[in-house]
């Protein structure tokens, strides 16, 4: 339980005061729920007694009170509700933040992999699932608990402890086994609908984004198949769950019956016995029945409990890499790039991709890696950025090794193109302003220049036009090449490319690749190329 414990507290922690305010109201409308059927009860049977004895009664005092208590109920049910959903979005924002801080830390090979689709619903899923990790089982929790202990303590102070003693074995026993069995029996069906229900959203997805091709080739029939089978899955599952809720419901609401029978039957004796006036057994019966209330609401959380524990194994396990000191300033002499007896291979794999690889990239030049696909570009790059770590031998910037770099200060002098970029919903001046905050529009479309979307921009609408998810919007190179703008935003003294212009015409590609130059004429450039564009721009080709 120790993640679950981390993720309830990182959840508590991103607002306290709010969870703590919903916490007090949540208890507050248990109490006045109580109190009301209780003073309710108590009500009733004094003025029977009163009219069976020929007394008047004053009950101005008692209904103003039960409206009081009513009223109160209402609104503090309405401040819970508004105080408790504020906490816990503040808190899933944290727990965001969190998270992609830990994976931030995490290698780079284990980050592509949460790239993937599957990865990417799973890790939205997980987070999902803590949503109810403060709604549905800890305040709950902690409101019952608190409710219990203020009834009991008022039963055993005002009524009688045989009567106060009744209702709290009875709830403590009865709630912990009926809950506990619920959370065992309840693990098998909130997994399985879980996987379902996220193997449905990933078809579902895939088919949408296929439907052209899956149509001509006559896929579609199988494809529905498939979804319609999930999606019983998922039904099946969760019917499963709701019929368990409602039979441990059911068991609660017997619990409270028989534990208000018990109250009774002990208050019956004390009220023979001349120990307790029946009024305050009647209020006691009606207060033990109410209590069921408070442990209702907890059916749901313990229901989903093992979707809430396996999802914060996941989400709250530690990054496999430490994060780098960025404090540490480091002074470099030149900005040269510089590979020494460089060797890689993959883990598992026979041979390496390369070995013993030594060369030099100076300032103002530019250097082509070039070879069949898979014999490591990509890879080399990745080592050039401190991304991977080599096998062997040692890749430095400006003579010393990039793994030794603070994490800020390399990126002040080095960027990085890779063949994947991400661009985000937003105008094209919340893209550039990706890699520089602040950045003035001058250089935003001296960089757009340099990267051959300058016209392309101003006729969308200029710096301030929108683009969709993902940059939805432009077309595939033209997002190459906006990504290719925000790199040169940081105008770095080396610069890694992999395939620049990948999905460029001939005409476009040249005049990029002039662009790059002109707009970084002291840049030592390095880039994996494989078109002869690419070559014949570059200093010199160093084949792999």
């Amino acid at each position: 339980m120790t993640r679950l414990m981390k993720a309830i507290r990182l959840i508590w922690s991103a607002a306290p005061w709010a969870m703590s305010r919903g916490m007090i109201l949540s208890v507050f409308v248990l109490l006045t729920g109580a109190a009301l059927l209780g003073l309710s009860g108590w009500l009733i049977t004094s003025t029977a007694l009163a009219g069976l004895a020929g007394i008047a009664l004053d009950l101005s005092r008692p209904n103003g009170i039960i409206r009081v208590l009513a009223l109160g109920r209402a609104v503090s049910r309405y401040g819970e509700r508004i105080l408790t959903h504020d906490a816990t979005l503040r808190a899933l924002a944290v727990l965001r933040v969190d998270l992609l801080r830990r994976y931030a830390r995490l290698p780079f090979d284990a980050m592509q992999r949460l790239r993937s689709g599957t990865a990417l619903t799973r890790i939205t899923a997980d987070v999902e699932a803590l949503d109810g990790l403060a709604l549905r089982l800890v305040l709950p929790v902690l409101a019952a608990l608190i409710t219990h202990a203020a009834a009991y303590t008022a039963l055993l102070v005002f009524v009688a402890p045989e009567i106060a003693a009744t209702v709290a074995v009875g709830y403590f026993f009865g709630t912990t086994i009926l809950l506990t069995r619920l959370g065992i029996i309840s693990l098998s069906p909130s997994t399985r609908a879980e996987e379902a229900q996220q193997s449905l959203k990933r078809l579902s997805v895939d088919v949408l984004r296929g439907q052209t091709d899956l149509i001509m080739q006559g896929g579609m029939a199988e494809a529905r198949g498939m979804l319609s089978q999930l999606d019983s899955e998922a039904r099946a599952a969760r019917a499963e769950l709701d019929r368990l809720d409602r039979r441990v419901g059911a068991g609660l609401m017997i619990l409270s019956t028989v534990i208000g029978g018990g109250v009774l039957l002990v208050g019956n004796q004390l009220v023979k016995t001349g120990q307790l006036d029946p009024a305050l057994a009647a209020l006691a019966f009606f207060v033990a029945v109410a209590l069921e209330e408070t442990v209702s609401p907890l059916r749901r959380g313990v229901a989903e409990i093992g979707r809430m524990y396996n999802a914060a194994g996941r989400v709250m396990q530690d990054g496999k890499a430490p994060a780098r000191d960025a404090k540490t300033k480091i002074s470099a002499k030149g900005r040269e790039l510089s590979v020494e007896d460089l060797s890689f291979g993959r883990e598992g794999a026979a041979s390496p991709l390369f070995s013993n690889l030594s060369f030099t990239v100076s300032s103002g030049e530019t250097v082509a890696l070039t070879g069949p696909s898979g014999r490591g570009k990509s890879s080399l790059l990745n080592i050039a950025a401190a991304l991977v770590a080599p096998t062997n031998g040692v890749v430095r910037l400006g003579g010393i090794d990039v793994q030794d770099w603070p994490e800020d200060e390399l990126r002040l002098h080095q960027a990085f193109l890779p063949q994947r970029s991400a661009l985000i919903a937003g105008t094209i001046r919340e893209n550039l302003s990706l890699a520089r905050e602040g950045v003035s529009d001058d250089d935003a479309w001296a960089s757009l220049n340099a990267a051959g979307l300058r016209e392309t921009i101003a006729e969308r609408g200029g710096l301030d036009s929108r683009l969709g998810e993902s940059g939805r919007g432009l077309s595939g190179g033209e997002s190459r090449r906006l990504a290719l703008a925000r790199v040169l935003l940081r105008t770095p003294e080396v610069l890694l490319l992999d395939e620049p212009t990948e999905g460029l015409d001939d005409a476009t590609a040249r005049a990029v690749l002039a662009g790059i130059r002109t707009h970084l004429p002291q840049a030592a450039i390095l880039t994996a190329s494989h078109r002869s564009i690419e070559t014949g721009w570059a200093d010199r080709i160093i084949r792999l």
